[in-house]
């Protein structure tokens, strides 16, 4: 079974809501870019705060045999990047998103709504 695209953002938006991420935002990609449909950004305060969110948003998407096809980053714990093609998972401590700017840099992408609770 393959799940959407849609639903794979919305498995990995509440992964990283349970481990009480921050400022979560999705941007839609799939119009200005090649790479991925959608980009799940958030942040964790710490590295093993940034670690537990991303190895979560891992264990909720294998449950539903979704998994990743690239994982950077995850034993420093600063930027992991988690990448299931269509949708790409960025996990940040705030210094790092700060420097990197993201949101910015992909700033021509629609965001989309992050469901309270789904």
């Amino acid at each position: 079974m393959s799940l959407s695209p849609q639903a794979m953002v919305n498995i990995a938006v509440q992964a990283a809501k349970d481990k009480k991420a921050q400022d979560l935002i999705v941007l839609d990609i799939a119009e200005i870019s090649i790479i991925a449909d959608y980009f799940v950004i958030c942040s964790g305060r710490s590295n093993i705060q940034v670690q537990a969110i991303a190895e979560n948003v891992q264990e909720a998407l294998e449950k539903e045999g979704v998994t990743a096809l690239r994982r950077e980053g995850l034993r420093e714990g600063t930027w992991v990047l988690l990448d299931y093609g269509d949708v790409i998972v960025h996990v940040f401590q705030e210094a790092e998103r700060q420097f990197y700017k993201l949101e910015r840099l992909w700033g021509d992408a629609r965001v989309v709504e992050v469901p309270v609770n789904i």
